[in-house]
């Protein structure tokens, strides 16, 4: 049977639930703005990962920072860990797909860089091992949760749970996300308020 309009104006109720949500986050969210500020001035990166429809949302807001949001403002160091298909398969082909981010975590992460992981359902070993190892080399950790937040919940330094079943919500949540923290980025270098 064919959607109906009225299945769509569901699915578009769902969107407004999200938004709603994130408008009880705002403050969270300046928070990590915050954090991503402080390190990119004292010379740091911010690196991300997902899996995935997660992937994608990692590789956005690095090209966000590295990149440009709205204005012409300096390039802020971001590297997404998910995008070289070469080094992913070398990782893969060698050491498990469990280590794909651990392993590039170990070589590129410097102590007060910033990790940020996105998931939808939280129970990807290999973001869960990204996540300790990034802790264990004195990493900031941010993590982008969905439904119940899984293995994954709890361990990061900062993180946002997006409490939604629907995958295609969690993702669109991670997006608006997103364009938020580009948003109070994008007043790097003056940083506007912290």
């Amino acid at each position: 049977m064919p959607l109906t309009d009225r299945d769509l104006l569901a699915q578009l109720a769902e969107v407004e639930a999200v938004a709603r949500h994130l408008r009880e986050r705002l403050g969270e969210i300046r928070t990590l703005a915050a954090v991503i500020q402080r390190a990119i001035r004292a010379g740091h990166k911010v690196l991300t990962c997902g899996n995935g429809g997660s992937a994608a949302e990692a590789a956005h807001l690095a090209t966000e920072l590295l990149g440009r949001y709205k204005g012409d403002r300096p390039a802020l160091p971001a590297v997404a860990l998910n995008t070289d298909g070469a080094l992913l398969t070398c990782i893969g082909n060698d050491f498990g797909y469990d280590a794909l981010f651990t392993r590039q975590v170990a070589g590129l992460g410097q102590a007060g860089d910033v990790l940020v992981l996105f998931t939808t359902s939280g129970n990807s070993r290999n973001l869960v091992d990204a996540a300790r190892v990034a802790k264990a080399q004195g990493l900031f950790t941010a993590a982008l949760l969905g439904k119940d937040g899984g293995a994954l919940r709890g361990i990061a330094d900062w993180e946002l749970l997006l409490p939604f079943s629907e995958t295609a919500r969690v993702q669109e949540g991670h997006l608006m996300v997103i364009h938020l923290l580009s948003e109070l980025l994008e007043e790097y270098p003056s940083g506007g308020s912290e």
